[in-house]
This record gives structure tokens, C-alpha cells and sequence, in this order.
């Protein structure tokens, strides 16, 4: 078993791509993912290997955001500028802003699936953690990018 600081080196900066996915609030990711770890810390010790360690962090992030999205059932909204395609040239900053912005739009279980997937899990890991079938997650990732693709043609954000 890993200790638990090459752990939290190893997958914070991916839990808190995954929190920011739900929240959209760097401030909020930063809470869900210190919640995360600090569970993965208290219980580490009855970790049973029967998935795989990054299977079972995800799980955990992924359980404290739905909780967190339970409590106060709004989603922060980034406002649009009227005119964005009179923007010239956006910082990676702001266009990563609109891209949490807009999987915050979606339902909960397809902020799920794309976070997961933008972090690079293999299909089948994330039908494990979310509970879904392998092939299923296939088709549901693909809707999913359509429907981020037409957000982004909406906003000026496509060729």
C-alpha cells in the first residue's frame, strides 16, 4: 500500500480538475478536494484492493461533490460577456473558465462522466465508479461532447 503523501501527490491535482467540474468554484474544489483526502486518510487502512486505488479516490471525490451540490442545489453561472466574439484572444485561464462553466450545465451524472473522462480514465473505470455499464459509457460521452460542442458554437467559441 502507498503511503499516504505520494497518494494525495499523486491525485490531488487531478481530484481538484474533478471538483472544479462540479462546483465550478476553485475555492469550493479546494474544500471537496481537502474533504476527499482527508477521508482517504481516515480510512486508507480498511482500503480492500478490490478496485483500484485511483477507482476508489474518484469514488470518494465524486460522493463529496454530490453531497456538497445536495446542500445548496445551485449552480454558480459564469456570466457571458454580450458580445464574445468581439473578444480577440482569451487566456487559457478564461477559456478553461467557460469550459467549468459550461459542464456545470450539465446533469449531475454527466458532470460525472466528463470529468472523469477529461482526467483520462479508461472507460471502464469510470462505468465502476459511476455504476453504469462499460458500453453504455461509450455512448454517454459522446452525447456529452455534443452537447459541450453546441455550447460552444453558441458562444463564438468554435470555427
Amino acid at each position: 500500500m502507498q503511503d499516504f503523501e505520494n497518494i494525495y501527490k499523486t491525485y490531488s491535482s487531478q481530484i481538484f480538475r474533478v471538483c472544479m467540474g462540479y462546483v465550478n468554484d476553485q475555492d469550493r474544489a479546494k474544500d471537496l478536494v481537502q474533504e476527499t483526502f482527508i477521508a482517504v486518510w481516515k480510512n486508507l487502512s480498511g482500503f480492500r484492493n478490490e478496485s483500484k486505488l485511483s477507482t476508489w479516490i474518484y469514488r470518494i471525490a465524486t460522493n463529496h461533490c454530490l453531497r456538497a451540490l445536495e446542500k445548496d442545489k445551485r449552480i454558480t453561472k459564469v456570466e457571458m460577456p454580450e458580445n464574445i466574439a468581439a473578444i480577440e484572444e482569451e487566456s487559457a485561464e478564461e477559456k478553461l473558465a467557460f469550459l467549468y462553466s459550461a459542464i456545470a450545465e450539465l446533469a449531475e451524472m454527466e458532470r460525472i462522466i466528463i470529468s472523469l473522462e477529461l482526467e483520462g480514465l479508461p472507460q471502464a473505470q469510470i462505468a465502476e465508479i459511476t455504476g453504469l455499464e462499460a458500453g453504455n459509457i461509450r455512448v454517454k460521452i459522446h452525447r456529452i461532447k455534443e452537447k459541450l460542442a453546441i455550447k460552444f458554437r453558441e458562444h463564438g467559441r468554435f470555427e
